[in-house]
């Protein structure tokens, strides 16, 4: 680690060893925000599209032959079986099901193109959705529809633990900037900040993305940010990689900040350690709340 004094005016910390302890005791538990548990506008962006579909099928609620008005349904209003899949939870439109368990025949079901009635139906009967139809388990499709949505949306939080890290730390990082006169790209690719600044940086992988790209008179700082509530051996690798990312944007002339956050790294000490010996700067939110990477970019 590169120690400056920084640390000691804002954080109290007099060597490296004080700085790190300093990192892992001010460790956030969490950064969930409201929006982490449903992505409301993708929902309601799902469900309008699917709502006439969805209300068509609604008319087959209690219906004492299901089969026949379901069949009937879908030759009058064919496109509406694209929206079958999504009642069961599923994204994808071609599905291949064994059909035979003793030849292991698969049948496959595309519902990106035009199908038989035929076919629709018995998908809907066999995967057991017709009889939730008939006997009014199911009260009202739309209704359903948006419940299995939010289900299927639940999938995401993973990911939006991580975008979670990368808005909080752009409102400080925009913030920074503007009171600085700095510029900064997020989502930034080597192509991107070569055509802003006509900077290079080496990457593995063209398609490669930094969280953040910020431009100071004295250099180019660039910022990779996560959080990680629990530990597991992703938190080794990443240390890792960090490390080899470091030692070649250094080879480059840019500066490399690696800002890590959540209670995992309680666990997964010694990797974070090895990364942080060897690195110049690992910061947390705290460091980055009491000023300490805005000091730093200057």
């Amino acid at each position: 680690m590169k120690y400056s004094k920084i640390f000691d005016e804002l954080l109290g910390c007099k060597n490296e060893d004080d700085v790190f302890s300093y990192l892992i005791s001010s460790l956030k538990e969490s950064i969930k925000s409201w929006d982490y548990f449903v992505n409301w506008s993708k929902v309601i962006n799902n469900y309008h599209e699917a709502e006439i579909a969805l209300n068509l099928l609604n008319t087959l609620i209690g219906k004492a032959d299901v089969e026949k008005a379901a069949k009937d349904l879908l030759k009058e209003y064919p496109k509406i079986i694209g929206v079958i899949p999504a009642l069961l939870a599923d994204r994808e439109k071609k599905i291949k099901l064994v059909s035979d368990i003793k030849t292991f025949e698969l049948k496959c079901f595309d519902f990106s193109k035009p199908m038989s009635a035929e076919d629709g139906v018995l998908f809907m009967k066999a995967s057991g959705f017709l009889d939730l139809v008939s006997d009014r388990t199911i009260k009202s499709i739309p209704d359903y529809f948006l419940g299995v949505e939010v289900g299927l949306d639940s999938n995401g939080r993973k990911n939006r633990s991580g975008t979670s890290m990368e808005n909080l730390m752009e409102y400080f990082i925009k913030d920074i900037c503007e009171r600085n006169g700095y510029e900064y790209i997020a989502q930034a690719t080597a192509d991107k900040i070569y055509k802003k600044w006509g900077k290079n940086i080496t990457v593995n992988k063209s398609s490669k993305r930094v969280d953040f790209a910020i431009n100071t008179p004295n250099k180019l700082y660039l910022i990779e940010t996560n959080f990680y509530g629990g530990g597991g051996s992703k938190l080794k690798s990443t240390a890792g990689e960090y490390a080899d990312i470091y030692h070649q944007w250094t080879k480059d002339g840019h500066q490399f900040i690696w800002i890590t956050d959540g209670l995992g790294w309680q666990k997964t000490q010694r990797p974070l350690r090895d990364t942080f010996n060897t690195t110049d700067y690992i910061l947390n939110i705290d460091m980055v709340q009491k000023g300490v990477f805005e000091e730093l970019l200057k």
